[in-house]
């Protein structure tokens, strides 16, 4: 018979137990962690402003304009690109960080450094965002050298001449401290507000040659200065001091009135009249009529024209730009005088036309205008004429440049049967 030792219960207990683990928590609200995070915010918001009071408001500033104004970003990025809006023959782009060249479109943006290259029968016209555009002319190749275009700061845009030829054109600058300058090898001419000016520079011969047509600009070439005013030159060859001259004036055009109709029963036999103001010192004019705006394809050219109009023929019914050049005894040339451009029409019963818009954006200070209309047909956009229309009718344009505020843009058509349209859009530029 077996027996046990009986087991105190107390010990078994104490045996058994598993080792005791206590978890303790708290019970915390959103409000809480919400009140904490806006307390350390506060706390580094107070110590940026002592430290650096500067540096606080533009923090401020940057993020009331992204409160204000959600489009900011993408408006803020325009404008530090350059943007084509005329483009004739062939135009290549080669990127500062690429090694090829690209066909240039609308939609390419141009950025310091860049390069671009006009074919012989070419041109191109480049705006950037302080209003000043510069034209390439053909067989030409520049360099974006500037383009510092920031919102309330002076802006600076500029332009290398390897070869070639670059008009520009500057807007009434906001700021007397902005600038817009072209340069060639040794040289640089900078355009003051409002002006006009036209630039050559040929490596070959190693000359280069500056001329205003309007307003002023300064000529600097190493510790030489020079200013111009209107219809004076600046030439330099390599080695030699800057020569200034006066230059012959172009005319003042008259008839037809830029961006008239002409209307004719029969346009391709009746003569269509071109007049002009005369110009001191001129002995002769040469008339130039041409299907694009850049005088790349050019269908009439009437040359020693010793009187101020003359009437030509043979024209078909459509769009054309006519420009007149001056040349005096000493068979020096004027500079071209301005484009006007003029549709002709057959005289027949009139008829609505074809104008749609299909999108509007602000591009800096423009505004972008794009939309279908007839082929052949004549646009003219808050006074301007639209020079590239594509054989489909569709087409793009920038205007002026606008002030700040809201802007009513007008979009006046007509076609080859007399045919007229308008529409009206509405936009805002941001200061």
């Amino acid at each position: 018979m077996s027996t046990q030792t009986p087991i105190d219960p107390k010990y078994a207990q104490g045996h058994d137990r598993a080792p005791r683990v206590e978890v303790y928590w708290k019970a915390v609200t959103y409000k809480t962690v919400i009140g904490y995070g806006l307390l350390a915010l506060t706390i580094i918001f107070a110590g940026t402003y002592f430290a650096k009071p500067d540096l606080y408001q533009v923090v401020i500033k940057k993020l009331t304009e992204k409160v204000s104004d959600p489009e900011n970003e993408t408006q803020g990025a325009d404008q530090k690109h350059a943007k084509f809006v005329n483009l004739d023959g062939k135009v290549q782009v080669k990127k500062v960080n690429s090694v090829q060249w690209v066909e240039a479109d609308y939609r390419t943006s141009l950025d310091k450094g860049d390069l671009v290259q006009t074919g012989t029968d070419a041109n191109a016209r480049i705006t950037f965002a302080d209003g000043t555009i510069y034209t390439v002319k053909p067989d030409t190749l520049v360099t974006i050298e500037e383009n510092s275009t920031e919102n309330n700061k002076p802006t600076s845009v500029a332009i290398g001449i390897n070869h070639g030829q670059v008009d520009l054109a500057t807007p009434n600058f906001s700021s007397p401290e902005s600038k817009a300058a072209v340069s060639t090898e040794d040289a640089n001419a900078q355009l003051h507000s409002n002006s006009r000016m036209a630039v050559k520079n040929d490596p070959d011969k190693k000359e280069s040659e500056i001329v205003v047509s309007s307003g002023s600009a300064q000529v600097q070439r190493g510790a030489e200065k020079i200013d111009l005013a209107p219809w004076e030159k600046a030439t330099f060859s390599s080695g030699g001091l800057i020569q200034k001259s006066n230059v012959l004036a172009p005319p003042d055009l008259t008839e037809p009135l830029n961006l008239a109709p002409v209307i004719l029963e029969n346009p391709k036999t009746s003569p269509v009249r071109f007049e002009w103001k005369p110009v001191k010192d001129a002995v002769s004019y040469t008339l130039r009529v041409s299907t694009t705006a850049m005088f790349t394809k050019t269908v009439k050219e009437v040359p020693k024209v010793s009187g101020t109009a003359v009437e030509i023929t043979g024209l078909d019914p459509g769009d054309y730009f006519w420009n007149v050049t001056a040349t005096d005894g000493k068979k020096q040339t004027s500079e071209v005088s301005e484009i006007f451009k003029f549709t002709l029409v057959a005289q027949g019963k009139s008829q609505e036309m074809v104008l749609e818009i299909t999108s509007t954006q602000v591009v800096g200070h423009s505004a972008e205008i794009v939309g279908r209309t007839e082929p052949g047909a004549a646009l003219i956009v808050n006074g301007q004429s639209v020079p590239n229309i594509a054989p489909d009718g569709n087409f793009r344009h920038f205007t002026e440049q606008l002030a700040p505020g809201q802007h009513t843009i007008s979009i006046m058509g007509s076609n080859r049967r007399g045919g007229t349209a308008m529409k009206q859009v509405s936009i805002v530029v941001p200061k």
